[in-house]
């Protein structure tokens, strides 16, 4: 009897373990089949302070998570997306939330696609060192000296339906003359009316640094009349007394928060040598920074990504393809996981974010010329382009002679790049004795020396565009005290919302190549000699120090994008 109860025990227990395990299999068999297909259920994010929802038709809603961006490059973008992540709202990040969270609504086949996009930059990363020794070897590989026009680029939309203000273009190069030319007075009325011509974006709610801005706005409107100044010569600014208060204010609130997430070499590998350095010195001296930077994201005026432009396109653009697609991709993707896991983008869609680029990109659906490649006047910022030709001493060579012992009226030497400069040498190469126009000076220290030394010894140095709208002339002839002219229709100049470019250079019509030495000889002799005097005072502006000092190009930079933010503002 005995028996038979234990026999009937190890059956029943037979039976449980059967319908066990059968229960198992078949719970295993449905995740693996709903896995497989396409999800039909919103998928929302939720926090102590309420649910929002994001609809629309046809789409896989994919709820916020907070993601490392390092993960990226060893795992598949698409997985990393809907798996093993903390929402960006949970209780360790609630001090990042708020009343509106932000959504983001993310096509599957966009995440699919750009995993596939990315699959083989990733495994170029990831053969990448990325100890001192291989960053060192990278900035010192990546200097050749070709030509490029930096800009620090804001405002456009991309496919992800959120605007785009930080934006990521394509490059392209200069080989017909722009369709429209817009005059440098023009470009002044642009700049007065900045307001009325670019809107800003509502944020979707305010914060206390927007009042903090918009209090700044009046200080700066209403600063007091600057008699004398020891460090700012007032004939170099548009109005010295209002740049004077916004820098002060500048010094004392501005914080910049900047973010950590990105991997070398795209990000936080800066380039300090050649005519890219501009991206790579801001981008050290901007992350080193214990002024302006803040750890905590919620104290930020602005935010900065931290990428190299130059990076980007060494590491993922294919030679010769004439495609930036993934390039374009591989911002975007950047851009949605920084909007998915804080939710400081999606507040002001991306206004008081920025990068520092030194190329020529340009949004997809826009041309090749600064203003009318979607560069905005007063709200985006042109950045100097600066040929650093020592990491280690970056104003090596810098100074020149004084104007009486400048017997050149003008020089130019440069490789045929572009539509412009075969049309200047046509007109001037071995034509005139006091017009030095030379095509490309051979290679060698020696005829870089020689090219110093004609900028030291000239009165003019033209600055004629080549492939792209910029010239690290510009700052050369600066750096050397000769008087720069600038031939190059729809150039906005450096810091041009608060320089005035007249005062201290020469700005000459495509169209009037013919005319040049006319035009150069018209300029009395006191007016040259005090234009010389004001480049050299200008010089301190677009010099790079190791640590930064007032006034210097670092601070200049910041200090345009800090004044542009500050205009921007609105009061509601």
């Amino acid at each position: 009897m005995a028996n038979a109860i234990k026999l009937r025990k190890l059956s029943l227990v037979g039976k449980k373990m059967f319908i066990f395990l059968m229960g198992l299999i078949a719970v295993l068999f449905l995740v693996t089949e709903t896995s497989n297909l396409p999800h039909k259920n919103r998928v929302t994010s939720s926090s102590s302070h309420g649910e929002n929802t994001l609809q629309s038709k046809s789409v896989r809603h994919v709820k916020i998570y907070n993601i490392s961006f390092n993960d990226l490059a060893n795992s598949s973008l698409a997985l990393d997306m809907v798996k093993n992540s903390t929402p960006a709202y949970s209780e360790e990040n609630m001090k990042y939330s708020s009343k509106t969270k932000a959504q983001i609504l993310v096509l599957k086949t966009d995440i699919l696609a750009s995993e596939l996009k990315h699959r083989s930059a990733f495994k170029v990363n990831e053969r990448i060192s990325h100890d001192e020794s291989a960053s060192k070897n990278l900035t010192e590989k990546y200097t050749e000296d070709t030509e490029r026009g930096p800009t620090l680029r804001k405002g456009t939309k991309t496919a992800y339906g959120f605007p785009l203000e930080s934006t990521f273009v394509r490059k392209t190069k200069l080989t017909i003359p722009p369709r429209t030319v817009i005059p440098i007075n023009e470009m002044n009325h642009k700049l007065f009316h900045r307001e009325a011509s670019y809107p800003s974006v509502k944020p979707r709610r305010s914060s206390k640094r927007d009042q903090e801005l918009l209090s700044t706005k009046l200080q700066i409107l209403n600063a007091p009349k600057l008699m004398t100044d020891q460090e700012l010569y007032d004939p170099l600014f548009r109005n010295v007394s209002m740049f004077k208060r916004s820098y002060e204010l500048m010094e004392r609130m501005l914080k910049v928060y900047v973010y950590r997430e990105g991997e070398k070499p795209i990000f936080h590998l800066p380039i300090l040598k050649g005519i890219y350095a501009s991206e790579g010195w801001f981008m050290k001296l901007m992350e080193g920074n214990r002024k302006f930077v803040v750890k905590d994201p919620t104290k930020a005026h602005l935010f900065y990504m931290p990428f190299s432009s130059r990076m980007l396109e060494h590491t993922l653009y294919v030679p010769n393809s004439h495609n930036m697609t993934n390039l374009a991709q591989y911002v975007k993707d950047y851009t949605l996981m920084i909007a998915t896991k804080y939710p400081f983008w999606n507040r002001t869609s991306g206004a008081d974010h920025f990068f520092v680029a030194c190329h020529d990109w340009a949004p997809y659906e826009t041309r090749h010329h600064h203003i009318a490649a979607g560069f905005k006047i007063g709200k985006d910022v042109s950045l100097p382009e600066t040929y650093v030709r020592s990491a280690r001493n970056p104003q090596r060579d810098i100074g020149g002679k004084p104007p009486s012992e400048r017997h050149i009226l003008a020089f130019f030497a440069g490789n045929m790049h572009g539509y412009l400069r075969p049309v200047l040498l046509s007109h001037w190469e071995n034509k005139d004795p006091d017009m030095k126009i030379f095509g490309p000076m051979p290679p060698g220290v020696a005829s870089k020396m020689n090219y110093i030394n004609y900028m030291k010894n000239s009165k003019y140095c033209i600055c004629a565009k080549g492939f792209e709208i910029n010239s690290p002339r510009v700052v050369e002839a600066i750096f050397y005290e000769c008087v720069p002219v600038i031939i190059s229709d729809n150039f906005v100049p450096p810091f041009f919302e608060v320089l005035n470019w007249e005062a201290f250079s020469v700005i000459v019509a495509e169209k009037d190549i013919p005319l040049l030495k006319d035009i150069l000889l018209s300029i009395p002799h006191e007016n040259y000699v005090e234009m010389q005097l004001r480049v050299k005072k200008v010089r301190q502006h677009f010099v790079w120090h190791s640590k930064p000092v007032k006034y210097d190009l670092f601070h200049m930079i910041l200090h345009s994008i800090w004044y542009n933010r500050v205009f921007m503002m609105k009061s509601r």
